[in-house]
């Protein structure tokens, strides 16, 4: 079940509510009892490793740079 961050306004206490995504914008009430508070964003790591192998070419950029693509403007 995901887990969404609050903020009490009166005390400043940061905390945590577990609920189904149905309900992820319903208000939360602060542990010590107060009702003004805001939903935080919550941020998201992703990580891990790819098992897709590495693209042909070495780097995996295009080729050549510059205004003309790798070729003399001359």
């Amino acid at each position: 079940m995901p887990r969404y961050d609050f903020r009490c306004r009166t005390c400043g206490d940061t905390f945590e509510v577990s609920r189904p995504m149905s309900e992820s914008s319903a208000p939360a009430d602060c542990p010590a009892g107060h009702t003004d508070t805001v939903k935080l964003l919550s941020t998201v790591a992703v990580g891990g490793t790819s098992s897709a192998p590495a693209p042909a070419g070495g780097s995996g950029g295009g080729g050549g740079g510059g205004c003309c693509g790798g070729g003399c403007c001359g």
